[in-house]
């Protein structure tokens, strides 16, 4: 017995990341969506466009080439479209009179993992630095070997920065310390690099500490109990507690959700999301990479979407009364509301799935109760046809809002994570990673970054509201009902009306007293 929404004019659409890589349903999704696939945002388009570079580059259709002079890039109105993997990484690379754009930094090192290991890339990185050095040696260019040298330090500082965790690979430490030796070498006199190497260093390390804590933190923390309910009677006890008799604010438990949702969000990093294209290429060719198994802050983040969705679901269910119940849905159906103006749209669609599912969906005299008018708005702001367009149109407006706010309550943006994950998926599967002349597609990877960045942004605000440790201890441990828990009650409540509810019924009734 699966937990299917129910068909009361919304769907849901929203499958968890990882439930979507079948080969299978890979094939059929793709065609579904390859006619509808969501437009990159253009929030950063003044960032990432036209002028990516930053360099003054050549015209439309012209060769252009890397710091190194390769002339294998191509660029079009200004803008890196593509080029082979050598010329973007001597392009990464700066030389006494080049430095590239902090946006080409991010975006390569970003899309580069998916072609080559970041500590291979460090490697080379290493190779291109001390080429360029012994040219600069050989002519006795001292002062132009230390406007190098600091130039070196300074891309190092931002890969470091950027992507902390691509140096807890040993490998990688290695080359950094290689590199930033023969650089040192270059500043013996006053020391100034050697500093700002240390400095560096230091806050890398830092870094790794405090994220290998806070992963093992997580990984210590269990998600909330799953109630699988008394073998027939899953109705609870009158007194046992539930959300109203900890929150009966509307308001208050969107906040907290909010906060729980950028506390959660705050632990994804770039090249987590990566990982989506890095996965799928694996998988296409039938290897797996040591990387993949670092995907936990997604799945955690995912499975609080589920959680969540869950929680609702049994808090209506298990409400004996149905006045109680009617309450509780519009209590949920309130707290959607004001998530969805704070910004929090993937806890309002989590709650919105939670009233959805089946369980919750089939108790149509509860429904009929309710007042179901604002209700119905929410699920217009999340209807599925023409790729979530409303939404997106909603997303977009909040979006505009954060640029413009003038407080930090208003620059709050949650999107349906779910929802961000399948564009950066099918945004990948839809266009090919090389060009029919071997190049790589780096038009794709600007707009993959592009999102990735927007994303990341989002991420970073600080929630403006006050932390509720007592509503948010519940939302987070409170025990949430089982899928058969969940039918039980749900047919405790309302009995069965049809044929099927009354097989399914049987069966279930069935099979808990046999497990008995």
């Amino acid at each position: 017995m699966f937990l299917e929404p129910q068909t009361r004019g919304f769907q849901n659409h929203c499958v968890p990341w990882r439930r979507c890589q079948g080969e299978e349903e890979v094939c059929d999704a793709v065609n579904m969506w390859e006619e509808t696939m969501p437009q990159t945002s253009v929030v950063f388009s003044s960032i990432l466009g036209p002028s990516c570079s930053g360099q003054g580059q050549p015209s439309m259709g012209e060769r252009g080439g890397g710091a190194s002079g390769s002339g294998d890039l191509i660029f079009q109105d200004g803008r890196l479209i593509s080029g082979s993997l050598e010329a973007l990484m001597e392009h990464l690379v700066p030389t006494v009179d080049y430095y590239p754009d902090r946006t080409y930094i991010f975006t390569f090192l970003l899309s580069s993992r998916v072609f080559i290991p970041p500590h291979d890339l460090l490697a080379r990185v290493g190779q291109i630095c001390l080429e360029q050095r012994q040219q600069l040696e050989a002519v006795s260019e001292k002062a132009k070997l230390k406007s190098f040298s600091a130039k070196i330090v300074q891309l190092l500082k931002e890969w470091t920065e950027a992507f902390p965790y691509d140096f807890q690979d040993e490998k990688a430490m290695v080359e950094l310390k290689a590199i930033t030796h023969r650089v040192t070498q270059c500043d013996e006199e006053n020391g100034t690099v050697k500093k700002a190497i240390a400095q560096m260093t230091q806050s890398l390390l830092l870094s790794l500490a405090a994220r290998s804590q806070l992963q093992e933190l997580r990984e210590k923390l269990r998600s909330p109990a799953m109630d699988k309910g008394p073998i027939l009677k899953a109705k609870p006890p009158a007194a046992q507690k539930d959300i109203l008799g900890v929150c009966c604010d509307p308001l208050v438990l969107a906040q907290q959700l909010t906060h729980i949702e950028l506390e959660r969000v705050s632990s994804i990093h770039p090249e987590d999301l990566m990982q989506i294209v890095s996965h799928m290429d694996s998988r296409d060719k039938h290897r797996c990479r040591g990387d993949l198994t670092k995907t936990y802050s997604l799945e955690a983040y995912d499975n609080w979407f589920n959680c969540l969705s869950m929680l609702v679901a049994t808090e209506v269910c298990r409400v004996v009364k149905k006045k109680h119940r009617t309450r509780m849905l519009e209590f949920f159906i309130d707290v959607a509301r004001e998530c969805f103006n704070i910004g929090n749209f993937n806890s309002m669609m989590a709650i919105i799935s939670g009233m959805n599912l089946s369980p919750v969906a089939r108790l149509k005299k509860t429904w009929s109760k309710v007042k179901t008018a604002k209700f119905d708005v929410l699920e217009h702001h999340m209807d599925p046809s023409s790729n979530f367009c409303n939404y997106r149109t909603a997303l977009q407006g909040a979006t505009q809002r954060s640029q413009m706010a003038n407080s930090s309550r208003e620059k709050i943006v949650i999107p349906v994570f779910n929802l961000f994950v399948k564009d950066i998926y099918f945004l990948h599967k839809i266009h090919t990673n090389h060009l029919p002349n071997g190049h790589i597609n780096f038009k794709k990877f600007w707009e993959i970054s592009r999102q990735i960045h927007e994303f990341m942004t989002w991420t970073q605000v600080e929630c403006p509201f006050e932390k509720d440790k007592k509503i948010q201890s519940y939302l987070l441990t409170a025990p949430i009902y089982s899928e058969e828990a969940l039918f039980i009650a749900s047919f405790e409540s309302e009995g069965p009306e049809n044929h099927m509810e009354k097989d399914s019924w049987k069966t279930l009734r069935t099979t808990l007293l046999n497990r008995a």
